[in-house]
């Protein structure tokens, strides 16, 4: 196990870093790390083709470099990199991440990948509150469906590319420059776990950056209460006096506006609804009486206020008096920031004020030069008010809101009524495409019959959101398809316990449970079945502890038609 780093600083001499009392290989300046030195029986050791493991922090501003840098040991003693607080870190094709290791990115952190590539997923990842990936020139942008992680505010940025905007078809990302896909490669996928997430595109200088995007924000038209009477969203300017509520002290005090934003939104059909980015329409009453005075547009995780707490408007879509507005298919959208991220009213409605999480660089600024910014912010520390995601308290106020409907004028009638089904279609699929159906069910057990060398079968079954099929105030956004307990493989002689899909390290397509005995599949997770069938055929048998409710999707009540 490695011990220190052989580090040498921009503007001094090589030194020897040594862990912390906690551990902690703490890097705070810049320079190059050239090796590790490690504790041999009775020497000591400095090797630049050893391996690096255990914790390694860089911090503090610090730019940093590394040169045939061996992060973990193929053996399986890992590392975990942290890449934060404006500190970046360059890898090249010298360098490599073992199996099981991981560099992270977070917090205002920067990854240049000069050279370096993998096709192993997980090696690279996004720790949150905003970190950037960069890829040099000359690396194809499908190295980014092996970086993992991804959520609002983190950023890649690829040099020698000019786009400004991007189409998602089938999981399948292309960017485009003036609505023409790029020339050469030019397309990518994301993990599972970030499908369909949505980034703003712009190119600045040859680099295009992609910012992953959950847009917060007001379409056009938004009326801001200032001190000087309500004003469009798009006319507000920096320097202008902002009404804030000061819901602590429940007293109004004004609050400049340091930065304005503005950027464009296209509506990606084909994805869910609230991730799609079709806007919210919050109808005139909708709230209370008066409350918006007027139709409300907003994006779907933009926050209002109720009783000291921040709620996404996607939780409270009843589809009646808040929807999402399908007839807007592009739009323009404004970002309004404060000093301090604010509890601001617009249209008549408490609502949010700008936080800054890491994606103001893919706004474009309007009007005045802004006020100088500090660091990126969170929820959890910076926010006017908690977030609140909690079923607790969304679920009264979602039905509360919903039983308005007689007060509102204009409502919308839902042209597609929701189908929900109890049969999960459950399945596997062999590793060579065989579809495999049970053999026999007895309750909540499922028995199928496995060829020998079978290596590995993906369980296969419908799968739908919580969110969904529950309520929007159930923020579960995940594709859930069935709960798995126990499994065994039973051959003429004996029987075998699966564990694989319990481990902390799960194979793809899993998620955790409350439980430790059982976990859930996302509809399509692979069950690997190890030397167990080796040469033997036998009976596959597993637990379903849970499955459905799930919606049916067009496709399918068609296909539940054609063969009634």
């Amino acid at each position: 196990m490695a011990e220190s780093i052989i580090f040498k600083p921009t503007n001094g001499s090589q030194s020897v870093i040594g862990p912390d009392s906690n551990g902690v290989i703490s890097i705070n300046e810049s320079g190059n790390i050239t090796g590790t030195q490690y504790v041999a029986p009775g020497i000591l050791v400095s090797d630049a083709n050893a391996s690096t493991t255990g914790t390694i922090s860089i911090t503090n501003n610090a730019v940093v470099t590394a040169t045939s840098w061996n992060v973990g040991e193929a053996s399986g003693s890992t590392a975990t990199v942290t890449v934060s607080d404006g500190a970046s870190l360059t890898l090249d094709n010298s360098d490599k991440i073992a199996t099981g290791s991981t560099v992270v990115v977070g917090n205002g952190g920067t990854l240049i990948l000069g050279g370096y590539a993998t096709t192993t997923s997980g090696l690279i990842q996004f720790g949150g509150d905003g970190g950037t990936i960069e890829v040099a020139a000359g690396t194809t942008p499908s190295i980014i469906e092996y970086i993992t992680n991804i959520s609002s505010g983190d950023t890649i940025i690829l040099d020698g590319m000019t786009a400004d905007n991007y189409t998602y078809v089938n999981g399948v990302y292309t960017l485009t420059d003036n609505g023409q896909p790029i020339s050469g490669t030019s397309s990518f996928q994301l993990p599972e776990a970030d499908e369909g997430s949505t980034f703003t595109v712009k190119t600045v200088n040859g680099k295009t950056y992609l910012t992953a995007d959950k847009i917060v924000c007001f379409l056009a038209g938004s009326m801001i209460r200032t001190s000087e009477g309500d004003v469009a969203v798009e006319d507000i300017q920096i320097g202008d006096q902002v009404v804030t509520f000061d819901w602590k002290n429940n007293k109004d005090i004004t609050r400049p506006v340091v930065w304005v934003g503005k950027a464009h939104a296209v509506v990606r059909a084909g994805l869910p609804d609230d991730e799609a980015g079709y806007p919210v329409r919050i109808l005139k009453d909708a709230i209370a009486d008066g409350v918006p005075y007027k139709d409300m547009l907003i994006t779907a995780e933009h926050c209002l206020f109720f009783d000291g707490k921040f709620v996404p408007v996607r939780m409270l879509v009843n589809g009646v008096s808040i929807f999402y507005d399908k007839s807007i298919l592009s739009y323009d959208y404004y970002h309004v920031e404060t000093a301090q991220h604010s509890v601001i009213t617009a249209d008549g409605m408490l609502t949010e004020s700008y936080l800054d999480t890491g994606n103001r660089a893919s706004f474009r600024q309007e009007g005045k030069v802004a006020t100088l910014r500090g660091a990126v912010r969170n929820w959890t520390k910076d926010a006017g008010a908690p977030l609140c995601v909690d079923r607790a308290f969304v679920e009264p106020l979602f039905h509360k809101l919903e039983a308005r409907e007689n007060s509102v004028t204009g409502c919308h009638v839902p042209v597609e009524q929701a189908v929900m089904v109890t049969d999960s279609n459950l399945h596997l699929v062999t590793q060579a495409g065989a579809i495999i159906r049970p053999v026999r069910q007895d309750g909540q057990r499922y028995s199928f019959m496995l060829p020998a060398h079978t290596q590995s079968v993906r369980i296969v079954s419908r799968a739908s959101r919580p969110a969904d099929v529950i309520g929007p105030f159930v923020d579960d956004r995940r594709q859930m398809g069935v709960a798995v307990a126990d499994v065994h493989f039973i051959t003429a002689k004996n029987l075998h316990t699966i564990t694989a899909h319990l481990q902390a390290e799960k194979p793809e397509g899993w998620h955790d449970t409350d439980w430790t005995d059982c976990a859930w599949t996302n509809g399509n997770a692979v069950l690997p079945m190890g030397d167990f069938t080796k040469g033997k055929m036998g009976l596959l048998s597993m637990t379903i502890r849970a499955a459905g409710p799930y919606l049916l999707h067009e496709a399918d009540q068609k296909a539940q038609v054609f063969s009634a």
